[in-house]
């Protein structure tokens, strides 16, 4: 994903305008920032421009997503371990925080870590010392926090998914990315910078969309986000047998088909084409196609049944 073509943002519309002015105000500072809105909205682009306009550019990005490793894994990718303190621990193994030291470390959709690992990400946070799992000793950390969540801050912390102690300490600044389909003036731009970029990617040269191309753009709400458009974009690229994009290349056309086919409304077409074309993305696993979607496992089993989406 990208938010930029060479060093100027190309968003257009006045909320991401305001989320830039805020990055460039905050970003040269060491303070902690929350960035919230739903998946595929760019939060980890996002976290590459503060990194960027902070004055620990030059340091590492450490990057880990809170969702994508088991419990009991969690501790020891973030705190390190010593030899032996479980199985599998052969040597000695730094964890992200000490990886970070002098950068930025950001913990991608941190309502997703266990409670009681977020109690010891606390006291790491406000003692600004780590102690590695299995370990006596603890060591300084100097890395600014960057965290990233897709779901609503104050259902998080009322179910039991945040703590609220923690959700204070990282969001100090918080910044939230509006869903493409309440930021239209976006989704040309963002468009043509993917086609720029996929293009060159596939040898092609496609000089840009043709108008009904651009309606069907403007039209769709991008239930996926930036991220839909992304994948959007890099399959029509591929399937596009002019020198422009036309409608007829899209996927998401499909979606007013399956409305009338299906007797469907609007959204629930344009929620079964998401589900469809997210379970493409991977490769058919429930499990992360829910998170993607932000949605609950079970949620997504039923909505499969009534769509009648086959695996």
């Amino acid at each position: 994903m990208t938010m930029s073509s060479g060093t100027a943002p190309i968003f257009q519309s006045p909320a991401m305008k305001t989320v830039v002015r805020t990055i460039d105000r905050v970003g040269p500072s060491d303070v902690s920032i929350l960035i919230t809105g739903e998946s595929g909205t760019g939060k980890e682009v996002i976290a590459d421009l503060i990194h960027a306009v902070s004055p620990r550019a030059k340091g590492p990005l450490i990057k880990i997503n809170c969702a994508a490793l088991p419990r009991e894994l969690i501790e020891s990718e973030l705190f390190g371990s010593v030899k032996g303190a479980f199985t599998g621990a052969n040597v000695d193994r730094d964890g992200l925080f000490r990886q970070a030291e002098g950068g930025t470390l950001l913990l991608d959709e941190i309502s997703e870590m266990p409670i009681d690992t977020q109690s010891k990400l606390l006291r790491v946070l406000q003692e600004k010392e780590v102690r590695p799992v299995g370990g006596r000793t603890t060591y300084k950390t100097d890395c600014r926090i960057i965290a990233a969540t897709n779901r609503q801050t104050e259902e998080a912390i009322k179910s039991g998914k945040l703590r609220e102690d923690l959700f204070y300490r990282i969001s100090a600044v918080s910044v939230y990315l509006p869903p493409l389909r309440e930021r239209r003036e976006d989704i040309l731009p963002l468009a043509n910078a993917f086609l720029r970029r996929f293009e060159a990617q596939a040898g092609r040269a496609i000089t840009g969309f043709t108008p009904s191309a651009s309606d069907a753009f403007r039209a769709f709400d991008w239930p996926g986000n930036v991220r839909q458009l992304q994948n959007e974009i890099q399959r029509a690229v591929l399937m596009c047998d002019g020198n422009a994009v036309d409608s007829r290349d899209l996927s998401v056309t499909t979606v007013m088909a399956n409305k009338e086919s299906e007797d469907l409304t609007l959204m629930e077409a344009m929620e079964r084409n998401a589900i469809l074309q997210m379970l493409k993305e991977t490769e058919g696993n429930k499990l992360e196609t829910a998170k993607r979607l932000g949605i609950g496992r079970q949620t997504l089993y039923n909505k499969i049944k009534i769509y009648g989406i086959e695996a």
